[in-house]
């Protein structure tokens, strides 16, 4: 029967956690799911248990000093964590070179594990500043890049001695990828190419010794663009500290290179394809993100309801208020509506090519970003709402709530803005069908030919 098939792939974990009412994903609970299994539950409490010591007591201290202990990378490394951030397989394929081993049989899920238990600090700039610069920076590297540069810099960054930012947003030019200006011009010789340009908003620069660089090597457009390895120890790289709104810890910086000379073993795959690159990598990027911001709403909703159940009001505990109560029903019915979305993503990821992946999942995946950012602006401003006054004071009891509310734009604007989301996905589900020539096309060329012809007797 197709109820005993089903049961036969559907598996129960015994419940994890601090036991707040969805609190947590519903498979750490009583629900079945057919996603996880017996890896998935031991690497949840390897995971947590690292994140409980060396990440929540520190926090508050990170965030306000605006940066980490690069001594972290390490940490993290050796826990068993940091090569689980640039997906499947472990290590980005380059797990038999390194000491510490990953779970078994690791996943995509395993890597939403990472993501979401890191997500309980409540900080996007400690995540952030720990774990994003690897997941977005590295994966070309490992993917497309040499087997040198696979082994010199990639294992460096997986082992947390050495660290990896993704310089693709100018100041001109951010979703609008094909039309970045930053410059890469090959030497007579053929052996190097001179990097000139300006790079913004770019998470981890401040302390990166690598530079996983858009530059134009080519003509206009997607066809001219190439990715470069650049280094922090090459002549001519400066990164100024950007003070943004939120995601304090991140390192979020503007990087300059004034005509570095970059080795032409430095470019990682083909001259002039690095724009399908950056496009496959932005699959996973705005995965993260989906899974970081509705943890972060269920942040926002888990610190309401513990909150709610200790504050009095009107002589009687918050949490007996109907409105109150009416507030996290609706948070926790969009934030598990998007984690139900997510998984949905993630089986996909687990179980199609990487080529498959990176056409079919591109839409889908830009509006689970969209419905992710939307929920979580939802949940942090119920959130503060809750917590009234207590929300709106750096630390205290409303300090995860008062962040994270600083921390949504970084979440719905980086990674691809909800407006430019919303626009791909309608493209890849082709939205607007032409099954025939539009008739305005040949008046644009009519007009387009007279104004040529007028300026040509001019």
């Amino acid at each position: 029967r197709a109820s005993d098939t089903m049961a036969a792939a559907a598996h129960r974990t015994a419940p994890f956690g601090e036991g707040v009412p969805h609190g947590d994903p519903s498979w750490y609970g009583k629900f079945n799911s057919p996603y996880y299994n017996e890896s998935h539950v031991l690497y949840r409490a390897q995971v947590r248990a690292f994140v409980e010591k060396e990440i929540m007591p520190y926090v508050h201290e990170w965030d306000e000093s605006k940066s980490l202990p690069l001594e972290l990378y390490k940490k993290t490394y050796e826990a068993g964590i940091l090569p689980g951030v640039v997906g499947a397989p472990w290590a980005g394929g380059m797990g038999d070179r390194l000491a510490v081993k990953g779970p078994a049989n690791f996943d995509y899920f395993h890597e939403l594990i990472i993501l979401d238990e890191f997500g309980r600090c409540g900080s996007g700039g400690v995540l952030w500043g720990l774990l994003e610069g690897v997941q977005i920076g590295l994966p070309p590297v490992l993917n497309f890049g040499s087997q040198e540069l696979r082994e010199r810099v990639g294992l460096r960054v997986l082992k947390g001695e050495g660290t990896i930012c993704l310089c693709i947003t100018e100041p001109y030019a951010g979703s609008d990828v094909a039309n970045i200006r930053c410059t890469a011009t090959k030497s007579p010789c053929g052996k190097f190419y001179a990097v000139s340009g300006e790079k913004k908003w770019i998470t981890n620069g401040i302390w990166a010794d690598y530079f996983t660089v858009a530059v134009r090597t080519g003509g206009k457009g997607m066809g001219g663009i190439s990715l470069l390895l650049i280094e922090k120890t090459m002549p001519g790289v400066e990164c100024r500290r950007m003070d943004c709104m939120g995601v304090w810890a991140s390192g979020t910086s503007f990087v300059t290179f004034d005509n570095v000379q970059v080795p032409v073993a430095n470019l990682i795959g083909e001259e002039n394809s690095g724009f399908k690159y950056v496009m496959q990598n932005f699959n996973h990027e705005r995965w993260g993100f989906v899974v970081q911001a509705n943890r972060f709403a269920r942040v926002c909703y888990e610190e309401s309801f513990k909150y709610a159940h200790r504050r009095r009001t009107f002589g009687k505990a918050l949490i007996e208020h109907p409105v109150i109560r009416a507030k996290l029903a609706d948070m926790v019915r969009q934030i598990d509506a998007t984690h139900a979305m997510m998984e949905t993503i993630t089986y996909q990821m687990c179980t199609m090519t990487k080529e498959e992946s990176s056409k079919a999942l591109a839409g889908i995946t830009a509006l689970a970003k969209v419905q992710s950012t939307k929920v979580f602006e939802y949940c942090a401003r119920e959130a503060a709402q809750i917590f009234g006054g207590a929300s709106y004071v750096r630390g205290g009891q409303g300090e995860k709530v008062e962040r994270l509310y600083r921390d949504v734009r970084a979440y719905a604007i980086p990674g691809g803005s909800e407006e430019i989301m919303l626009n791909l996905a309608a493209g890849q589900f082709g939205f607007v069908a032409r099954t025939a020539p539009d008739p305005r096309d040949e008046v644009i060329k009519k007009m387009q030919a007279e104004l040529k012809r007028l300026k040509s007797n001019l």
